[in-house]
């Protein structure tokens, strides 16, 4: 499962994302490192599902709306100077580890100071917390390479030294591949002997790394407070930027639990359905504004963006009736699984299980009920029957 990290520096609404996006109960409250132990759940993103293609829903969707789980982990807030264990930036930074990518939550209504303590609204410039984020990881990577470069001495003494390998060895265990480490060294120039490297070229080799391995993506937070120039500011750096509002999808997300309103995570709009009070009924248009004014509220968008744009994943349904898109017992469409872009049908079949990658055999495209090339490459809502020698 693909793994996303909320990112940010305290009470800048990262818990309130995560309870919107997971509705699991958490602490969130208005006062730095609220969260201290990781918070780990499940979320989804959302997409079109292949049922609506056929005349039945598949009933593993709403509606034809198909969400597809990925985990989401809120950690603990970062302050400035956290890659030197500052706050709780330590354990902060290695729950990162195994994140796919960050979201990058900020207060866009500049609510809250560097140390993330509330201040008057519009006090504090959120411009600030734009390259944080990054800038402490990137730290914290390069503090670990320096940390170990000894090693990386030692064997460059050997003469079948590869500095591929040596760097493999050094950094999986935050996340970087074998592949992603080839691919960063091919980019970068740097001294061939290990003994003749600096702290930059040390510093610039983690700030590649981490943009390989750690993508990050921009939410600004509290957009129902932000002013307006806030917004602007922060759009003007370059980065992309998803306006939001946790606390109003939370509310809608509890509202459609508890009845009252009709509601699907990502929707353009909601229908009350249930009795409201004149105070309910008002902030729920104060909501409906602004997913009017910002096409939703933020936490779909931002969940969809990190998988579908930032980590160009595709969405591909394995079936074992290409005739009537089941599985062995008879349920329609019941996996869905995120791959990325560029995947072939073997890689499907090893995804679903290694058994079945291992005994893989060919695959049908069951909308066109035809057998596809093994160098296939699959797209967003295929249907795929995987014929393996496997069980």
């Amino acid at each position: 499962m693909l793994s996303l990290a909320l990112a940010g520096k305290p009470n800048a609404g990262k818990s309130t994302f995560y309870t919107a996006a997971t509705l699991a109960d958490v602490d969130v409250a208005n006062y730095p490192f609220t969260t201290i132990d990781a918070n780990r759940g499940v979320s989804y993103v959302r997409t079109r599902c292949p049922c609506l293609d056929r005349d039945e829903r598949c009933g593993n969707c709403e509606d034809g709306i198909r969400y597809v789980p990925v985990e989401l982990v809120d950690v603990a807030g970062l302050v400035p100077g956290a890659h030197e264990g500052r706050g709780l930036g330590n354990q902060f930074l290695d729950e990162l580890t195994n994140a796919d990518a960050i979201i990058n939550v900020v207060d866009a209504s500049g609510g809250t100071n560097a140390e993330g303590d509330p201040v008057e609204v519009g006090s504090f410039d959120p411009v600030e917390e734009v390259d944080f984020i990054e800038d402490e990881l990137e730290r914290w990577l390069a503090g670990i390479i320096d940390r170990n470069w000894e090693s990386v001495i030692r064997k460059s003494r050997s003469p079948d030294f590869d500095l591929d390998d040596a760097l493999s060895d050094l950094l999986t265990g935050v996340g970087a591949r074998e592949h992603d480490i080839a691919v960063v060294l091919r980019q970068l120039e740097y001294p061939s002997n290990p003994q003749e490297w600096t702290d930059d070229d040390r510093l610039t080799l983690a700030r590649a790394i981490r943009r390989r391995t750690k993508p990050i993506i921009l939410v600004a937070n509290k957009v129902d407070i932000a002013p307006e120039s806030n917004l602007e500011r922060l759009a003007e750096t370059g980065k992309p930027v998803i306006p939001a509002t946790a606390d109003g999808e939370l509310a809608l997300r509890r509202a459609a639990d508890a009845g009252v309103i009709s509601y699907h995570s990502g929707d353009d709009e909601f229908e009350i359905v249930g009795e409201v009070s004149g105070a309910q009924e008002k902030g729920l248009r104060r909501i409906q504004q602004l997913i009017d004014e910002y096409e939703g509220t933020g936490i779909q968008s931002a969940l969809n963006t990190a998988v579908y744009d930032l980590l160009d994943h595709i969405t591909v349904y394995p079936v074992q009736n290409e005739s009537k898109w089941t599985d062995g017992t008879g349920n329609v469409l019941p996996d869905a699984f995120l791959l990325p872009r560029g995947s072939t049908p073997r890689d499907l079949a090893y995804a679903v299980h290694s058994d079945i990658g291992d005994g893989y055999l060919h695959a049908v495209d069951a909308r066109a009920k035809r057998r596809i090339a093994e160098d296939h490459e699959l797209s967003e809502g295929d249907v795929v029957k995987i014929v393996s020698t496997a069980k």
